[in-house]
């Protein structure tokens, strides 16, 4: 009898450790570049140490347009991924569709409410429930330099546009391109609500992208933009269409670019290039914006899967919310913490002032959805709006056909 009982917990006990084996989270995500895809391993040593292994299911593209019509395919077929990254809107629209898991048990285990700023969980939670965990704070309005351009061409980094358009005119003298951009209609985008942040503020920016207003979208001010707009595309190399934003971050990095506008995530990408902040490139705010902050923030959405896959999700879950992982990602992502708990002894000096800047921002009221990043505006409106700023850009529209555009094509999408 002891023999038998010892031959079926010898059994059981393969058994379980199979099945620990075995469990894993499939997760769908964009990062790709080479600072994205080490940010992301950190989540995935964790995990493999918690005995979850990552199935990888990546599909390249910025801001997640491609990555979102891969995931329609799979829920479609009643096969959702364990986990998706997800940006703001993007994550109200799969929650409506009642395909989203619930995390509250987890959430209040932990105190995500207490740590997790109030804006952030707008997007964490639906219905009043948890459904995402939120990995890091990004901000869009950031210009990144490289500093020997800036030192040759002065030294002194630019405080509004007619400044920047002056240190652009700079690096142009040096023989270099002025102002690295990725030709894509999300970079697009991203540089045009920095634009739009620097000349009417950001009274003018909520008016205009998050309330819509008609007028502000066709008034005088948003003249201003378009025009500054087509001033800084001329500012381009010949061969910026459809490239990537990571390709445009390296000709920076080499010195074969002056300047980049693109959101902190373009820091990792000189992190891995082993540059330091001060050093070998300066990180301001995009001139005319300080002070404010235009945000979005990844999120992994858990979708509903079967019980035996439950276990694994919810540690993925405790996995992006544990604070050491936070430092870890964070300081490699470029990104600050998800949580307001996380010291910031081990950033950088960007990652420090983008720290300050967020809590400052939102607490002065100066703290605004990034609308290139699905974080002010559905999906419908951000496409109605980068329809017209990217043909306005490529020169397809006047700065007067695009002022009776915008607010026609915005009035549509809703």
């Amino acid at each position: 009898m002891i023999s038998k009982l010892a031959a079926g917990a010898a059994v059981i006990a393969l058994t379980a450790g199979a099945v620990q084996a075995q469990e894993e989270v499939e997760v769908l995500h964009w990062w790709t570049s080479g600072g994205e895809a080490a940010a992301l391993n950190v989540l995935k040593e964790n995990l493999q140490k918690e005995g979850v292994a990552w199935k990888d299911m990546p599909v390249a593209g910025g801001s997640g347009v491609q990555a979102m019509t891969a995931l329609r395919a799979r829920v479609t077929s009643g096969d959702p991924p364990t986990a998706v990254q997800m940006l703001g809107f993007d994550i109200k629209d799969w929650a409506e569709m009642g395909v989203v898991g619930n995390l509250d048990d987890l959430a209040t285990e932990q105190g995500w409410d207490k740590v997790i700023p109030a804006a952030l969980q707008e997007f964490s939670k639906y219905d009043g429930h948890w459904i995402a965990a939120p990995v890091n704070v990004h901000s869009t309005n950031w210009l990144w330099l490289n500093k020997a351009a800036l030192d040759k061409a002065g030294g002194k980094a630019p405080e509004n546009i007619d400044e920047l358009i002056a240190l652009l005119d700079k690096f142009k003298e040096q023989g270099i391109t002025p102002l690295a951009h990725g030709g894509q209609p999300w970079q697009d985008g991203t540089l045009w609500e920095s634009v739009v942040l620097s000349t009417g503020g950001m009274d003018f920016y909520k008016k205009a992208v998050i309330e819509l207003d008609p007028e502000a979208l066709s008034g005088d001010t948003m003249r201003k933009v378009f025009d500054t707009m087509s001033k800084l595309r001329t500012y381009f190399d010949p061969n910026f269409s459809g490239r990537d934003w990571n390709l445009s971050t390296a000709l920076v990095i080499e010195g074969k670019a002056g300047a980049q506008q693109m959101g902190d995530w373009s820091k990792g990408e000189w992190l891995r290039a082993e540059k330091k902040p001060g050093t070998d490139f300066v990180c301001i705010r995009f001139p005319g914006t300080q002070g404010s902050v235009l945000f979005n923030s990844d999120q992994f959405v858990m979708f509903d899967v079967g019980e035996d896959k439950r276990d694994a999700q919810l540690k993925m879950a405790s996995a992006v919310e544990d604070p050491a992982f936070q430092i870890a990602f964070n300081t490699v992502k470029g990104s600050v913490p998800a949580r307001t708990d996380v010291p910031d002894t081990e950033f950088d000096d960007c990652g420090k002032k983008g720290m300050k800047d967020l809590a400052e921002a939102a607490s002065g009221g100066t703290l605004a959805g990034s609308l290139a990043h699905g974080h002010a505006q559905p999906s419908a409106v951000k496409e109605a709006v980068f329809d017209v700023v990217t043909q306005h850009l490529n020169g397809q529209l006047s700065t007067d056909d695009a002022l009776k555009r915008l607010p026609e094509a915005v009035a549509a999408a809703q």
